[in-house]
């Protein structure tokens, strides 16, 4: 049970935290609303847990036979991350303005966790931490989903409401479109770190 509490700790903290996740979730709860994100919350609050249970049952062998493949997947992410930035930026904010724009759906919320490299650093983090060698592997990685299924909506679902509660502050167009933009470049950083990590494994 000790274990089982230190896993809650470790997926609370890594999922609270700022990241592609919860700045697209913010986005939505501003642009879209809380009814209209609901399917876009649990795509990610099923499609991570979901991604933890294949990494820790085995998936994640397959990235260590072709590390070409992980290299893929995160240039992938990194181009897909800078669409989405875009697509913020670019954004009419819909309930001001009627714009046609949709917030994700279950299923692309639930697949953009393959290429979300936040998602794969807290699912591999957490696969090591909490696994012993030798030891109940399945039992081990059961407590670390269940933890980040329990986590999940709490956390991701607060920047979700903190997003809607903005709406109401947001009350012009313009003003909306500021904070997409902002969202949208917030969201781009996060893919520096990578390009330098990349950069200097090339270089």
């Amino acid at each position: 049970m000790e274990v089982f509490f230190a896993v809650l700790s470790f997926a609370f903290s890594s999922t609270i935290t700022p990241g592609p996740n919860n700045l697209m979730m913010l986005a939505s709860g501003v642009n879209y609303g809380v009814k209209a994100s609901v399917p876009h919350l649990i795509g990610i609050c099923l499609g991570f847990p979901l991604m933890v249970l294949l990494v820790g049952l085995g998936f994640g062998a397959v990235f260590s036979q072709f590390p070409a493949l992980h290299s893929i997947i995160k240039w992938l992410g990194i181009a897909y991350l800078l669409y989405l930035s875009w697509k913020i930026a670019s954004s009419a904010p819909r309930a001001l303005e009627g714009g046609n724009g949709k917030p994700f759906s279950f299923w692309q919320a639930a697949a953009f966790q393959w290429v979300n490299v936040k998602a794969w650093m807290m699912a591999t983090g957490a696969i090591a931490a909490f696994t012993t060698v030798g030891g109940a592997v399945f039992w081990d990685v059961t407590q670390i989903v269940l933890a980040f299924f329990v986590m999940s909506f709490p956390c991701v679902g607060t920047w979700l409401v903190f997003g809607a509660l903005l709406q109401n502050l947001l009350k012009t167009a313009r003003a909306q479109r500021i904070f997409n933009i902002v969202m949208a470049l917030i969201l781009a950083s996060s893919v520096v770190p990578l390009l330098v990590e990349e950069w200097r494994h090339f270089a």
